[in-house]
């Protein structure tokens, strides 16, 4: 009898051959866990038969954990593989250090009583001490933007900036934007925005930036 083949590892596109018409059956370490195949959701296990001359790809998702991707082939005089195979998910740990906020990647207001002065200046006190890098900076035109500041995970690249921008100046008031973006693999240059997209969760050294603002140029 052929034994259950155990994989554990995250985001990786892994290929097997199979003998023509041959099954596999697949199932995860995480009951709740959705398996795709061909991009349609089977559950939380599948029993897969690849026809003849064809491929087909298997996702393995569930939010919080790395995805696994896997690859399967009928070739002819290939090697079969065990009928079975367990996909030992991995914690996503660019999950674990985020949280889910509201107002990621959206302007939120952000008043204040005190003198243009004295608000420009708090508020690049609070940023820089969050951020090393300050792309932009123009009093006299209220804006200012940071230079990405990027955290890189085991299967994820996270990409953090913040803008300001103002928003009026009687009353005086300004738009903050916490900005946080994903790429979905890990080692991704800041400068490939193409791989980029939003992300509805901030880092935690972030997330209290902006309440920081609000409190301390009321």
């Amino acid at each position: 009898m052929k034994k259950a083949l155990l994989l554990s590892f995250g985001l990786l596109i892994t290929s097997f051959v199979l003998k023509a018409d041959e099954k596999i059956k697949i199932n995860a370490s995480e009951q709740d866990a959705v398996i795709y195949v061909d991009g349609k959701p089977s559950g939380s296990s599948a029993e897969i038969k690849i026809d003849k001359g064809s491929c087909v790809t298997v996702k393995v998702v569930k939010t919080g954990f790395l995805t696994e991707t896997l690859s399967f082939c009928d070739k002819k005089n290939a090697a079969s593989i065990p009928k079975t195979l367990f996909v030992d998910m991995k914690r996503d740990d660019s999950y674990d250090a985020s949280t889910k906020i509201d107002f990621a990647n959206n302007d939120i207001d952000v008043r204040t009583s005190k003198s243009e002065a004295d608000a420009w200046r708090l508020m690049n006190q609070i940023i820089t001490s969050q951020f090393d890098i300050i792309e932009i900076t123009d009093r006299e035109t209220g804006y200012l933007r940071t230079a990405w500041a990027v955290q890189s995970f085991k299967g994820n690249t996270i990409r953090t900036r913040v803008v300001v921008k103002l928003g009026s100046n009687n009353p005086l008031y300004y738009k903050i934007k916490l900005m946080s973006e994903q790429s979905g693999e890990a080692g991704t240059s800041p400068k490939a925005d193409e791989k980029f997209v939003e992300w509805d969760r901030i880092l935690r050294k972030y997330e209290n930036i902006v309440n920081e603002i609000q409190t301390r140029i009321k």
